[in-house]
């Protein structure tokens, strides 16, 4: 089937005869109880889990870096650098040295299993969080710029084994069924919306900032443990056990050379030409893939560029235009909900309107032009209630309802678009290099990401 036309299935395939690699016949499994799905879709909560949970806690990290070295602002405002970009810092910070694991796990593929990679990763990324918990009850008052830095480094330890274990899932994903791959992606949504209604609890919940903070992190360390326990019993399901053993046996991913013709790649999920099976260097081949998603990756990584710049650093400090009047809406909870909840859950919904809708498709001129017209957002944003302002004073939304709208305008279009072009991207290359393309178009996303959390420094600058 062209990929223009591929659907997500909704019901798994049939019992049916299929020949093996080695000439016997085997049959395809059912999911039981949409067994692998859950474990896709929990373990894409996972993958962006440490992302999610330290960008939400706006409301504890500027309670830890309230003692930094304060400068005068405009109007006479006392306002702090740490704290005023400080979501530009952790954006930074955990793009950045993604985009370098991202290099080194496509180099990675074939030499190191993806088991190995992804447990290792799941445990680096509890060690670290767990750190973070315990700081959390510590006091910093004395050594706030110290404990910023510490924080700094934990962000990019956490995410450079997040960006690891979530590009190792996705390739693996990418040898099931499109819906397992969707499951997945709407994971890592929901992983955004979870995030937000924790902090939002916890916020409600606890007096003290240090006790909603603490109850907060240990359910990012509950739930990471949840990722190692899910991740073991895969490979125990006997419809999972049929698609690795699949990958397994199809030729390696190195094997396909770099100047293989567009007519040996043209049908997703074919297998190369057995006349083309080189001798295996352990690294994939770069040039066709490259070549099968140049338009694609330009998508995703405009996409996230766009959404990275607004969310968190400009959206999260938007305020509400009746903040004077001291009601927990628009103090408390202004932020919280329209910024960080309200933009999960509109990712998440984008991500799950896939399910039934992929238009445009992969080679459409639409999906780029859907894309570049994001880039409406942004003055958008910078034209709500931003603060505090430095130099753009002119507020032109000056109504609490503009950037609900906006965020849930921003997160429905990130999701869509962004699933649309990570689901096309492995089916348009041969089976052999679904996981290497897996790969390639996370580096593409993290790529955006990284660039998109530089330029938010400086447009918040210019704000």
């Amino acid at each position: 089937m062209h990929p223009a036309a591929s659907s997500f299935p909704q019901d798994e395939e049939p019992l049916i005869e299929e020949p093996s690699v080695n000439g016997y016949s085997r049959r395809k499994p059912r999911d039981h109880f949409h067994g692998a799905y859950v474990i896709f879709f929990l373990l894409g909560i996972g993958s962006l889990l440490p992302w999610n949970f330290f960008i939400t806690a706006k409301h504890y990290w500027m309670y830890k870096l309230q003692n930094c070295s304060d400068r005068a602002g405009p109007a006479g405002q006392v306002t702090s650098d740490l704290r005023d970009f400080f979501e530009s810092y952790i954006s930074i910070a955990s793009t950045v040295p993604s985009v370098l694991c991202l290099i080194g796990n496509f180099l990675l593929v074939n030499k190191v299993p993806a088991s190995v990679r992804i447990l290792s990763s799941l445990f680096v990324m509890l060690i670290v969080f767990l750190v973070i918990t315990v700081l959390v009850k510590v006091d910093t008052s004395t050594w706030t710029t110290s404990f910023f830095a510490l924080t700094m480094v934990c962000v990019v330890i956490v995410n450079s084994a997040s960006t690891i274990f979530s590009s190792s899932i996705f390739g693996l994903s990418s040898c099931f069924p499109m819906k397992n791959l969707q499951a997945l992606i709407s994971g890592q949504a929901m992983g955004g919306t979870i995030s937000a209604v924790a902090s939002l609890v916890d916020l409600g919940a606890a007096a003290d900032v240090t006790d909603s903070a603490l109850a907060y992190f240990l359910t990012a360390d509950i739930f990471i443990v949840i990722c190692l326990v899910v991740y073991l019993l895969l490979p125990r399901l006997e419809y999972s056990r049929y698609y690795m053993s699949s990958q397994e046996e199809s030729p390696s991913l190195a094997t396909v050379p770099a100047n293989s013709s567009a007519e040996d790649e043209a049908e997703p999920g074919s297998t190369t030409n057995s006349s083309f099976l080189t001798k295996s260097t352990g690294i994939p081949p770069l040039r066709p893939i490259l070549q099968k998603t140049a338009l694609l990756g330009f998508c995703l990584f405009y996409n996230f560029f766009i959404s990275i710049i607004i969310f968190p650093s400009l959206s999260s400090s938007i305020e509400s235009v009746s903040k004077s009047s001291g009601s927990p809406w628009s103090t408390k909870y202004f932020a919280p909900l329209t910024s960080f909840l309200l933009y999960n859950f509109a990712d998440w919904c984008g991500r799950q309107i896939t399910a039934w809708i992929q238009v445009p498709g992969p080679k459409s001129k639409l999906l780029p032009a859907f894309v570049l017209l994001r880039t409406i957002f942004l003055p958008l944003f910078i034209l709500s209630n931003y603060q505090p302002r430095a130099h753009i004073q002119t507020v032109v939304f000056n109504h609490d309802v503009y950037p609900v709208v906006f965020t849930v305008l921003l997160g429905l279009s990130n999701g869509y678009l962004g699933t649309l072009v990570m689901v096309y991207g492995p089916k348009i290359v041969p089976k052999e290099l679904a996981e290497a393309a897996g790969v390639v178009m996370t580096f593409y996303l993290m790529l955006g990401l990284a660039v998109g959390a530089a330029c938010s420094v400086l447009i918040v600058h210019l704000v």
